[in-house]
């Protein structure tokens, strides 16, 4: 295996140049399965595993989030981004902290939201967001990990498509430290531009959650140096559950499995390790 220093080098070089997918397993077996098939780093989704333990996104506590990040750090030899949400903790001092315990799990990189977790005041001010990105990217200078900061501006994402406003946090972020730049809900080629534009040289992060006209080849063009697709691939592996269980139970038909992976071609994969 390799050793964390390795991991956490690999993936700073993976945003010099060029452009990379990086996808989101839930579990041990989806990291086991992304390694396998040739991807170069993994991220966490935060979405993803609440749905497996069975509860919401968002309901995780910090404890339980941070055996999740070492349990996936430990499956693979590639390096993983921690979706971090806003740092599990109510001011930057507390932020702080748990960054410091996040690095403690091996991860490579840690993405910092600037979400409320409040429905009703959904995103941060900007004061209180760069407040507490600066406590994260100090604990991990503190730390010399060589961990990645990313800074994320949660508007579109959160119902609230201010481009204006998005480029502006992340120009902020930017300046705080972040050394990657994400704005997930974007789609449009002109908003992606813009946010490319607006931080470069530093690397865009580019959610592609769903079905989309863009190809890694478009995101690329636009200057996208990276693209994680969060909860996707969960919701992908729910749907076909769901398609087979609802078959079963409301129709008694079995042809819900139509598609399913051999378990034959399963034991084979997870059998090399």
């Amino acid at each position: 295996m390799k050793d964390v220093a390795e991991k956490r080098a690999s993936f700073r070089s993976l945003h010099a140049t060029g452009i990379f997918v990086l996808p989101n397993p839930w579990d041990v077996g989806s990291a086991k399965m992304l390694a396998r098939l040739g991807f170069k780093a993994l991220a966490t989704t935060s979405s993803g595993y609440a749905w497996s333990q069975g509860f919401a996104d968002g309901q995780a506590t910090r404890e339980v989030v941070l055996a999740h990040l070492r349990t996936i750090v430990e499956a693979t030899d590639l390096p993983v981004n921690a979706d971090f949400e806003s740092g599990y903790a109510k001011d930057a001092q507390g932020v702080a902290q748990s960054v410091r315990m996040a690095i403690d799990t091996g991860v490579a990189g840690i993405s910092i939201e600037d979400s409320t977790g409040d429905a009703a005041n959904p995103v941060r001010t900007v004061e209180d967001a760069l407040a507490r990105l600066r406590a994260a990217r100090a604990a991990i200078d503190e730390s010399k990990s060589g961990v990645m900061l990313i800074g994320r501006a949660e508007n579109f994402f959160l119902g609230r498509p201010d481009i204006e406003d998005t480029v502006a946090r992340l120009k902020a972020y930017s300046q705080a430290g972040a050394d990657c730049l994400y704005a997930p809900g974007i789609k449009t080629r002109e908003h992606i531009a813009a946010v490319v534009k607006a931080v470069a040289p530093k690397p865009v992060n580019l959610l592609i959650g769903g079905t989309s006209e863009l190809t890694v080849k478009d995101a690329q063009a636009l200057g996208v140096r990276r693209i994680s697709v969060g909860g996707a691939l969960a919701r992908a592996a729910w749907g076909g559950f769901f398609r087979a269980a609802r078959a079963l139970a409301d129709e008694g038909r079995f042809d819900g499995f139509a598609g399913a992976t051999a378990g034959k071609e399963l034991n084979e994969a997870f059998g090399g390790g």
